[in-house]
């Protein structure tokens, strides 16, 4: 009898502590059926906001000036970007290859190799995960352009524009003019890429139908693409899949 107690007991407490596991954070939180601009917050005085040394990249006539945010802790631990690390300080906010930069920052800042003059990307709150160049594209035709996946909205309503918001996708001039977002509100991007043949980019999204909150199979894939060499850069819906 005790024995069966005891079996009782582990089971109920083992019942308890799976009850209390967190669930996954969602990345929509649907209060309003549009996605939520981040609301201002208090500047945290521990907060540096800096920019990476400028790239140039190859064949194209703009600097780029990555800015985003550092933050130094009381514990001695330091963070950058969603990063966080203890010893000295690092200032770098982005890493950055032949063609692409990539890392957590709000902004790019663009100055043309002849001016001192710097232009922002824009004057919203986002967060860019990658910015591409497209040499291939330039190579055929000489138009340059950038293409970006970023964050550009609070959509699970905690406060902060950051990678647990949808992530989307925006293309611009190498001078960052023409800023324009490609893929849809509330879809969470899932690829791109480019055909050159075509001089098309072809991109997925997903869309969360059932609205729980979190992206699954039993949502919707949407296709799309766009004309790189149009002025506007409209976007065509597809349907592989009917």
């Amino acid at each position: 009898m005790k024995k069966a107690a005891i079996i009782a007991l582990a089971f109920t407490a083992a019942l308890f502590v799976s009850c209390k596991e967190e669930k996954p954070k969602p990345k929509v939180i649907y209060r309003d059926t549009k996605a939520v601009k981040a609301q201002p917050k208090k500047v945290d005085s521990t907060q540096i906001k800096v920019a990476d040394l400028p790239v140039l990249m190859d064949g194209t006539k703009y600097l780029i000036h990555p800015v985003g945010d550092i933050r130094i802790y009381d514990d001695s631990n330091r963070s950058y970007g969603s990063s966080r690390t203890t010893g000295s300080v690092s200032y770098a906010i982005s890493n950055y290859n032949r063609f692409e930069i990539t890392g957590y920052f709000e902004n790019l800042k663009f100055q043309h190799v002849d001016s001192t003059t710097l232009r922002p990307l824009t004057t919203n709150k986002i967060q860019i995960q990658t910015a591409t160049y497209l040499n291939s594209l330039s190579d055929r035709t000489k138009k340059q352009v950038l293409v970006y996946t970023l964050v550009d909205a609070d959509t699970n309503q905690d406060g902060k524009v950051d990678s647990n918001d949808i992530k989307s996708l925006y293309i611009s001039e190498i001078s960052g003019k023409g800023f324009k977002k490609l893929s849809e509100d509330v879809q969470e991007l899932v690829d791109w890429n480019i055909i050159d043949a075509q001089n098309r980019i072809y991109f997925r999204t997903i869309e969360d139908i059932n609205k729980n909150g979190a992206f699954d199979k039993n949502d919707m894939v949407h296709y799309h693409y766009a004309d790189l060499m149009a002025k506007d850069w409209a976007v065509t819906d597809y349907k592989p899949v009917e």
